[in-house]
């Protein structure tokens, strides 16, 4: 571990004098690249050097508490050294680890979230409506910029299902644990007798495909139909076809855009949404070869996944994956979800660790 993090650092000199090249500057394609590297190198980095000077203070106590002949306070002293800087070498090791795991390659990317209403009806469209006023609070939280792609309304104010984009940086990192079966158990506003009600709504999180991740020939592959958009109701909420709905033809995968009035920004985005789909079918394909025991624990969330269950009656939330349950509901379901996204981070990474260390 100690030779690849030298190794790192001897990287991490090398792009910081290569920044500060003219030649680098102008050129804007290699210079963002070097950035990128250069900013995702910079936490290990700085971990590593306050683990140096955590080692070099541990030395320093070992050597005087070998030469021996220090009188009482003084060896009290470097005995309190000895103790600290051996106690914060070892958590500093730990979180050196940590770093070192390999980065998910679709942490940076901006993500594609769709909800869609399950088994519940009307309830559970309202509380898909829930979750993606919840999802907007989150994204706003962390300066990240919303645009919905396609809404399928219900007269009563829900979503049967609602596409969305969210950019922003660490977008997937932090929502890819969203992916899976949300339950919801509360008393629906239709009920007269008060009875609690158990609906579900899924969730997926898709990362944004580049073009360059997934070729698509739109003459051979793709069926582009165009329809006038319609909300809830079936009113027509524009009367020219501006609405775009597009069959990826090899796998007879359907996507559609009606949000935008413009023909051509609801094809352009129905476009990113097929990419995406496309990409994660990839993804999805090439993780199936994996053996299961080298799967992390948490992961993203299978779609079919129960993941999480929100009970209104006792105010609480609880993440089935890690056995979390926090009693903040309404805060949760206002945004505030760093509590549970944090310790769902904190596992996947356990998991991961446990599973590096085993096959070593």
């Amino acid at each position: 571990m100690f030779e690849k993090l030298k190794a790192l650092e001897e990287r991490y000199e090398e792009i910081n004098n290569k920044l500060m090249e003219p030649d680098v500057v102008n050129d804007q394609a290699l210079y963002t690249s070097l950035m990128k590297e250069y900013k995702s190198i910079t936490p290990i980095i700085e971990k590593f050097r306050e683990y140096k000077k955590a080692k070099e203070s541990f030395d320093e106590a070992v050597e005087l508490l070998d030469a021996g002949g220090l009188d009482k306070e003084f060896k009290e002293m470097v005995q309190l050294q000895y103790d600290e800087s051996k106690e914060q070498e070892e958590a500093l090791t730990e979180e050196l680890k940590i770093l070192l795991l390999p980065k998910d390659p679709n942490d940076d990317k901006n993500v594609i979230v769709e909800i869609r209403g399950g088994a519940g009806g009307e309830e559970a469209s309202l509380f898909a409506n829930s979750l993606y006023r919840m999802y907007t609070m989150y994204a706003e939280r962390n300066g990240w910029s919303i645009e919905v792609i396609n809404a399928n309304e219900t007269e009563l104010g829900g979503f049967k299902e609602i596409s969305f984009s969210i950019q922003g940086e660490g977008a997937y990192s932090r929502l890819k644990y969203e992916s899976g079966v949300h339950r919801v158990q509360r008393v629906p506003e239709t009920e007269s007798q008060g009875r609690v009600h158990t609906s579900t709504v899924t969730v997926a999180v898709l990362p944004e495909a580049d073009d360059v991740e997934f070729e698509i020939n739109e003459s051979t592959d793709l069926k582009i139909d165009v329809f006038r958009a319609s909300g809830a109701g079936g009113q027509h909420i524009n009367k020219t076809e501006s609405a775009v709905r597009i069959t990826y033809l090899p796998t007879g995968l359907v996507v559609e855009c009606q949000d935008e009035r413009s023909q051509h920004k609801n094809k352009e985005r129905a476009l990113k949404v097929l990419r995406s789909k496309l990409y994660e079918e990839q993804q999805r394909a090439q993780e199936n070869e994996i053996a299961a025991v080298r799967r992390s624990q948490v992961g993203t969330g299978d779609r079919s996944e129960r993941i999480r269950t929100y009970n209104f009656p006792e105010g609480r939330v609880s993440d089935h994956r890690i056995g979390l349950t926090i009693y903040r509901l309404e805060q949760f379901l206002n945004g505030n979800m760093d509590e549970v996204i944090d310790a769902l981070a904190t596992a996947d990474q356990a998991a991961k660790l446990a599973m590096q260390e085993s096959e070593n």
